[in-house]
């Protein structure tokens, strides 16, 4: 990562996922295929993006970033839950998650997120 990158910290559940950049504040977006088309396209190549590992939930997400060449991190959320800790934050909205996600993005090093190999996918 350079000065010129873009964060964007992302709080992604079932149903949508809050989105946090420094260039359009707060935006919420469907967790599918359309909703992942109009993110990549607030997106330019300096844009990295990091979210917390949900479960199932943030999978399709990742792949379909990763597939557009955007950079992406995936956090255990313990480490999230733990630095709004630590930032005396004691707000939990999905808002407040993905602008907290973004803080953590600036102020960390952040580990690249690779697919798993395809044959241990299928």
């Amino acid at each position: 990562m350079n000065k010129s990158t873009l964060f964007f910290g992302i709080d992604i559940s079932k149903d949508s996922f809050d989105v946090y950049g420094n260039l359009f504040g707060y935006k919420s977006y469907p967790n599918n295929k359309d909703g992942f088309k109009s993110f990549v396209k607030t997106l330019d190549a300096n844009s990295y993006c990091v979210m917390e590992a949900t479960g199932c939930y943030h999978h399709k997400l990742c792949m379909y970033l990763h597939d557009q060449g955007i950079g992406l991190s995936v956090l255990n959320p313990l480490i999230i839950k733990r630095f709004i800790q630590m930032k005396l934050r004691r707000i939990k909205t999905d808002k407040s998650d993905a602008y907290m996600i973004y803080n953590y993005a600036c102020e960390q090093p952040l580990e690249p997120w690779q697919p798993e190999a395809e044959y241990i996918v299928t």
